[in-house]
């Protein structure tokens, strides 16, 4: 099945970002890729929003302290994130456990046909529900989504069609209470001239997370990365997308950047949000290939890059803004025929032992 590849445009750079990238690198003691700790210290909230600090609690996911009873109850504060033992990954052998025992979401892709997608979720979130863990999904099927390059679909992907698709396969999340990743890329690709003419991206973003929000998932429409967009666009670009009335924004998906760097990148956007009205959003961010940090492929080696590695396992924090952190892209499943991988979305032994640092 697909899986994304990621071009890295030139970012729209702007003195305030670069500044505050570099003293993101500084804290953390500038190259490398922080350890789950340091994370979790610089994403923390400041003094003065101390009480909304978070206490850990076991598995996967934290609660908040102080929040409202509402909040509190939602059983993503308090499961697990799902691992589906179905996974490609999980199903490879022991050898690739620090992949496969990880919780990484279903991609709802065009693999899933409108006829059968409705019950391909219900199967999968059923199975969530019965080890009474989060669900993951993306989705990942809006027309043209990857402008030409390694994850494209036919022809038949129009408007209607994605309307229809998502529709069914938000009937599909049988009050599961999942969390979604939606449409990877989309809108980081809109300035693309290869990506114009074809289709509403903005307006079909607006539709999905509609769908997905009023069947229950915690909806995270995805920001590119901190090497494409200028967060004031992205926002704006995320305002547009109806962001106001989901969960919050996703970035660095099947990228491999530094963490520190997203997560300035992250406030940044929500800063902008701000300034246009749009407040309380969250984030996620991508950690599955930035274990390299600033030694890794930060521009121009995006597809299988060769020196990606698997970063911070996922784990669900909610400090302030920042709710956590996911493999998005499923780790070890190739990006495309690149730098010698497969076929887009196919199991790759070789590049998931590179990314876990054993291939020999």
């Amino acid at each position: 099945m697909p899986s994304p590849i990621k071009r890295v445009p030139a970012m729209r750079s702007g003195a305030v970002l670069m500044t505050a990238l570099s003293l993101a690198g500084a804290l953390l003691g500038g190259a490398g890729s922080p350890s789950s700790a340091a994370l979790e210290r610089l994403v923390a909230p400041s003094t003065s929003s101390a009480s909304t600090a978070s206490t850990e609690s076991a598995g996967t996911s934290a609660a908040t302290a102080g929040e409202e009873p509402r909040r509190a109850s939602d059983p993503r504060r308090t499961r697990g994130l799902f691992v589906d033992p179905l996974m490609k990954a999980a199903q490879a052998g022991a050898e690739f456990d620090r992949i496969g025992k990880r919780p990484q979401p279903l991609w709802i892709t065009d693999y899933y046909q409108p006829a059968t997608v409705q019950a391909d979720v219900r199967r999968y979130v059923g199975r969530a529900q019965k080890a009474k863990k989060t669900p993951l999904l993306t989705i990942y099927n809006i027309p043209d989504r990857d402008c030409g390059l390694y994850s494209s679909q036919d022809e038949q992907i129009t408007d209607a069609y994605y309307r229809s698709w998502v529709t069914k396969a938000a009937a599909g999340l049988t009050r599961s209470k999942p969390i979604v990743v939606l449409e990877p890329d989309a809108l980081a690709f809109i300035d693309n001239p290869q990506c114009t003419g074809r289709g509403d991206r903005v307006g079909l973003i607006r539709y999905a997370a509609k769908k997905l929000t009023a069947a229950g998932a915690w909806v995270y429409i995805d920001a590119g990365h901190s090497g494409w967009q200028a967060p004031d666009h992205m926002a704006l670009l995320l305002k547009q997308a109806g962001i106001g009335a989901t969960r919050g924004f996703s970035s660095n998906v099947a990228n491999s950047r530094a963490t520190p760097d997203e997560v300035v990148y992250a406030r940044a956007i929500l800063a902008e949000l701000k300034k246009i009205g749009v407040t309380g959003v969250k984030y996620v961010l991508d950690t599955g290939r930035s274990g390299a940090g600033r030694e890794g492929p930060e521009n121009g080696d995006v597809c299988n890059p060769l020196a990606a590695r698997l970063g911070a396992t996922p784990r669900l924090v909610f400090r302030g803004a920042f709710d956590g952190r996911l493999w998005v892209k499923n780790p070890g499943e190739s990006d495309g025929p690149c730098n010698g991988g497969p076929t887009s979305g196919e199991w790759w032994p070789d590049g998931a032992r590179r990314l876990m640092g054993t291939l020999p």
